[in-house]
């Protein structure tokens, strides 16, 4: 990864494209203080988003050495104002920036699947309260090849009991 620049382009319609010279598993982990503030970042653009300011969309796109690229497209409105308020706060042309970014999508789709997780968290109108180990799980938790968590080894970093 070292050396490897991330290339950024824009669309007629403000539509952005990340070009990342490798795969989501190379990408570094992040600060657990980080990682709360993307999320306190993306539920408040998730808020504006609700009352009708649009997001623009994202997309990554990883390419590691001669295998085919991997396309994300964040173009849904929960994931593209999720990607906007990661953006407020995190630099999209560095690989912490799409770490970051990935981190916590990943995170939220996970809670929203995963029932072992519920235990972890607790949503409600007002926000969310996260343990602060899940927190810091899915800082570190290597991300797989598609951009998501291995539950097994998200699982692996929280402790066996709470």
């Amino acid at each position: 990864m070292s050396g490897s620049e991330i290339r950024t382009e824009y669309g007629a319609q403000g539509e952005v494209l990340h070009l990342i010279p490798f795969g989501p598993p190379e990408l570094p982990s992040v600060s657990k203080r980080h990682l709360e503030q993307a999320w306190e970042a993306a539920r408040g653009a998730a808020l504006s988003a609700a009352t009708g300011k649009a997001a623009r969309t994202h997309a990554f796109r990883f390419r590691e050495g001669n295998m085919q690229p991997l396309d994300l497209l964040l173009a849904d409105r929960d994931a593209a104002s999720w990607t906007g308020g990661v953006e407020r706060i995190a630099d999209l042309s560095t690989a912490y920036g799409i770490s970051l970014c990935l981190r916590l999508l990943a995170l939220v789709a996970l809670m929203g699947s995963a029932e072992w997780l519920s235990p972890w968290f607790t949503l409600k109108r007002s926000g969310a309260a996260i343990h602060p180990a899940l927190l810091q799980a899915a800082c570190l938790a290597p991300l797989t090849p598609t951009g998501g968590f291995a539950e097994t080894s998200l699982r692996a970093l929280l402790p066996a009991e709470f």
